[in-house]
């Protein structure tokens, strides 16, 4: 019981305390995600998704559900998640790029806390626009809002939905300050888990009236299980780039005279091009659908609306063509090959068989080759709910949760939580997680 990793885990202080932490703040998202938020009727609104389950016409509710765990078909007072602050991450990262003030102020000391400052405003902007149309929407559902003041419904629910999302990001800081890190991500996995069960009991439900063949449920499963094993192996995969370098004498000692390599993984963004194309893409999808439930909604809404449905084909396209370019975009940011070489050469380090004045060209020649297959495997895993649902007549609930982006948001915050907490074990000389090896973070 000694070498038990799980009661290692919770045998170290500082480990335990960051867990329970972890655990508490999630139990006070997840509590947030069924509080139906003040002047809706929670029975009107259980009633109406339910009907349009019945009638397979809730996809634009199942595909907001997916992020933030069921809060939006609650209403709840988190049901926006952090989505919001996303994509105001988005837009200032491409604002930063464009505008060479703002990366001359990102530069500066402090720059960086400015930039996180002006995003945290610019979320509140972006949830007043969406707690609108949630009000434009809740006004098309029959009997769900039960203030007699119209306007007085409107001003509370885009104060409580905005104060909402603001708090989910504080949370996610919260987690990431005190808690096991990576609090955004995590939030966004614990609202993907809690879907989970749901999915399999009406899974099961599905098959025993025969809604679903077993066949096609079992191949399912198979598929699930191989996604799974491909997106780990994906996910750890690296390409080594050997680096030597030369000796040096400083005062009477020798420093240099090593080899090291550059460790690039096979996908160097990670999961971000997904968060990224989906956070963008939600924005738009929920201003149309909800804007256009509305009886006074212009007619190219309705139609622009019914053209980016979740599980339409454009919106597939467009979710491929965004991940290949954040997948392009992100890389750039976070890996530069400039200052990779730049550094390289600085500390008089070489990459055998390569030209010092040729290192960036090299450099950037494999993260190229990287970057693309990388970012088609996503895009591929991204579509397969799409394809699960229209080849084996799965619900969108069910397949969304099945494959796609959920499976490789989950594994990538788990192997990135599993190799901190083994970091955290190592550093207090207890044994790791797995007895052979090492567990490789996405972040090398």
């Amino acid at each position: 019981m000694a070498s038990n990793p799980i009661v290692n885990m919770f045998r170290v202080k500082e480990l335990r305390s960051r867990l329970l932490f972890t655990f508490v703040i999630l139990a006070v998202f997840r509590l947030g995600s069924v509080l139906t938020m003040p002047g809706i009727d929670a029975n009107v609104l259980l009633s109406y998704f339910d009907e349009l389950a019945k009638q397979n016409k809730n996809a634009f509710a199942s595909y907001m559900d997916f992020f933030v765990g069921g809060a939006f078909s609650n209403f709840s007072i988190f049901m926006l998640g952090v989505m919001p602050y996303i994509s105001m991450q988005i837009i200032m990262q491409l604002a930063v790029i464009i505008f060479p003030s703002l990366k001359r102020v990102a530069e500066e000391d402090g720059g960086q806390r400015k930039i996180a400052m002006w995003t945290r405003i610019g979320t509140i902007f972006v949830c007043l626009l969406q707690s609108y149309a949630v009000t434009v929407y809740a006004s098309s559902i029959p009997g769900c809002i039960v203030l007699d003041n119209k306007v007085a419904f409107k001003l509370l629910t885009m104060l409580t939905v905005t104060t909402g999302s603001m708090v989910t990001v504080w949370l996610g800081d919260q987690i990431t300050a005190n808690g096991i890190g990576n609090g955004i991500s995590v939030m966004i996995t614990a609202g993907i888990v809690a879907r989970w069960p749901n999915a399999v009991v009406e899974l099961i439900q599905k098959i025993s009236t025969g809604d679903i063949q077993l066949v096609f449920a079992i191949i399912v499963l198979f598929m699930f299980v191989g996604i799974i094993a491909l997106v780990v192996y994906e996910e750890t995969g690296e390409r080594k780039i050997p680096v030597h370098y030369a000796k040096r004498v400083v005062g009477r000692r020798m420093y240099g005279g090593q080899n090291t390599y550059i460790p690039f993984k096979i996908n160097p963004s990670n999961v971000i091009p997904l968060i990224f194309a989906s956070s963008l893409l939600t924005f738009p999808v929920q201003l149309l659908t909800m804007l256009g439930n509305s009886q006074n909604s212009a007619r190219w809404v309705s139609k622009l609306s019914a053209f980016l449905t979740p599980n339409g084909l454009w919106y597939n396209i467009l979710l491929v063509v965004l991940i290949i370019f954040f997948a392009y975009f992100y890389t750039q940011v976070t890996l530069n090959p400039t200052e990779i070489a730049k550094n390289i050469r600085e500390n008089g380090g070489s990459i055998p068989g390569v030209r010092t004045d040729k290192t960036e060209e090299y450099l950037q020649k494999i993260l190229n080759r990287l970057i693309l297959p990388g970012s088609l495997f996503l895009a591929v895993i991204a579509i397969i709910p799409t394809l699960i649902e229209d080849l084996f007549k799965f619900p969108q609930s069910i397949s969304m949760l099945m494959g796609g982006t959920s499976l490789i948001i989950v594994v990538g915050v788990a192997l990135d939580t599993m190799s901190q907490v083994e970091a955290l074990l190592k550093m207090h000389h207890q044994d790791g997680l797995v007895s052979k090896g090492k567990i490789r973070s996405r972040s090398l």
